[in-house]
């Protein structure tokens, strides 16, 4: 059961968490109802952070609905890098039914970590060629 579980080491807690990646995103992820935000730590396992505002999402029921369902898809995902990432909701979120969001939500998860990939291999070596060689 512990492999399923959602520690606190697996969120974000602070304002400072959550600032550090606003300030310094390096992946982006957008979606017409989501947008991920996220940053690389040095913890060896992603954190999550959920920002769901009431003007996209009017009744505190629709909001707490699509926050289980980012929790939960964020659980299950085992290949996630160690990134601090931001789930941020957009207008039209209200409308989809949990299995829309559930499937929207994976595809965001996979086009993440490609993206965390892509930014790690294109990431250049510093070059051992400069000078004093000969």
């Amino acid at each position: 059961m512990k492999a399923l579980s959602f520690p606190k080491s697996h969120r974000l807690l602070k304002p400072g968490d959550y600032g550090k990646v606003f300030n310094d995103v390096r992946i982006r992820v957008p979606h017409r109802n989501f947008l991920i935000l996220a940053t690389p730590n040095t913890l060896g396992h992603a954190r999550i952070g959920l920002v769901f505002s009431k003007k996209n999402l009017k009744l505190a029921v629709q909001r707490n609905r699509v926050k289980r369902r980012v929790r939960e898809t964020f659980r299950l995902q085992p290949e996630l890098p160690g990134l601090d990432i931001i789930v941020l909701g957009r207008q039209g979120l209200a409308q989809l039914d949990n299995q829309t969001v559930t499937a929207t939500l994976n595809d965001l998860w996979s086009r993440l970590v490609r993206k965390h990939r892509h930014a790690q291999s294109s990431t250049p070596a510093p070059s051992r060629t400069g000078k004093g060689s000969d």
